[in-house]
């Protein structure tokens, strides 16, 4: 939905209690505009929610993750992405800017403190974030523990990839001419972030399409579309912004949400993870509980990465409920 002439404004449709209370772009600097919206009631616990990706950007359902009736939640599309301008812009977009982006959100609604939930991409910012300004947390719900590091990227692209999907990875690999194989991460950022439509369209479409597959549970689809090369489909956002931020290390130092994770001490959070996700697996989770006091991490069955994977969504909804009775008591 994009933001009309009463963005900042009071929504006047309260019979859906998913509804916007507010709406607008908020200027940023550095020519940056970011969408942000509330939902729930203007005195309820402050919450913020957190996309993946990067580059995703909030869906209308992730309203619907917060009691309306308990919360005043915010939602933003993060640089770049989703409905926030311009669009796919890589410049003066690091994650020190995302987090800067969410005090500035934070202070221009007047919340001390607010819970943040996150997953995938949303854990690591929901981490980075609570570590720079642990002050200004309440409590953390987290899907899916992304920590931002090029080791992860490895053991999902180069390790589960071929371990669970050979045919697969042999059409990942195969997209990139020999000489570019023995790097493929490199090769295919490299590739994404080329001018030419020649080149990052064959790229992107089979990033995004590879990392959907592993993504799921179950997949309807387990081979790259042989077409993809010639593909007239809209290219994917996604694979973008990713490849900017994943090429420069996510803007941290390597294994930095771990190394800083005592900054975290005393805030109360919960680690949704699901059983089989490939791309987020539950050794992560477990290594950020194992060093942070106060975490726990509740294992879904029969689950991968997506939030609606069975039982998934349901137990982030329970996680964030049971933060919210943490905090008010």
């Amino acid at each position: 939905m994009a933001p009309d002439a009463d963005a900042g404004k009071a929504s006047g449709n309260r019979s859906d209690p998913f509804a916007p209370l507010t709406s607008q772009l908020l200027p940023v600097g550095d020519g940056h505009e970011i969408y942000v919206e509330t939902v729930g009631r203007a005195d309820g616990i402050p919450a913020v929610y957190l996309h993946g990706g990067p580059g995703s950007g909030c869906q209308p359902d992730h309203r619907r993750l917060f009691d309306p009736e308990r919360f005043h939640a915010v939602l933003f599309d993060q640089r770049g992405a989703g409905r926030s301008r311009p669009k796919g812009r890589f410049e003066h977009n690091t994650l020190p800017h995302l987090i800067a982006d969410m005090e500035r959100i934070r202070e221009k609604f007047g919340f001390e403190r607010w819970m943040i939930v996150g997953g995938s991409w949303g854990a690591t910012l929901a981490l980075a974030y609570a570590q720079a300004h642990p002050d200004r947390v309440t409590g953390i719900a987290l899907r899916a523990t992304f920590l931002g590091t090029r080791a992860e990227l490895e053991a999902a692209f180069l390790d589960a990839l071929p371990r669970f999907y050979p045919d697969l990875s042999n059409d990942f690999l195969e997209l990139l001419p020999p000489e570019e194989r023995a790097q493929p991460l490199d090769a295919y950022w490299r590739r994404i972030l080329d001018s030419d439509p020649a080149v990052h369209g064959p790229a992107a479409h089979a990033w995004g399409d590879t990392e959907r597959i592993l993504s799921g549970h179950v997949s309807g689809r387990v081979r790259l579309d042989p077409h993809s090369p010639d593909s007239t489909r809209a290219l994917p956002v996604t694979p973008f912004m990713e490849a900017h931020y994943f090429q420069n290390n996510c803007f941290m130092r390597p294994g930095q949400l771990l190394a800083e994770a005592s900054k975290l001490a005393g805030i109360p959070a919960i680690i949704v993870q699901g059983r089989y996700d490939l791309l987020c697996p539950p050794s992560m989770s477990h290594a950020l509980a194992a060093v942070w006091a106060g975490s726990e991490v509740r294992s879904v069955e029969g689950a991968g990465h997506q939030l609606y994977d069975p039982g998934v969504r349901d137990a982030v909804m329970k996680a964030i409920a049971d933060l919210a009775s943490k905090i008010t008591r």
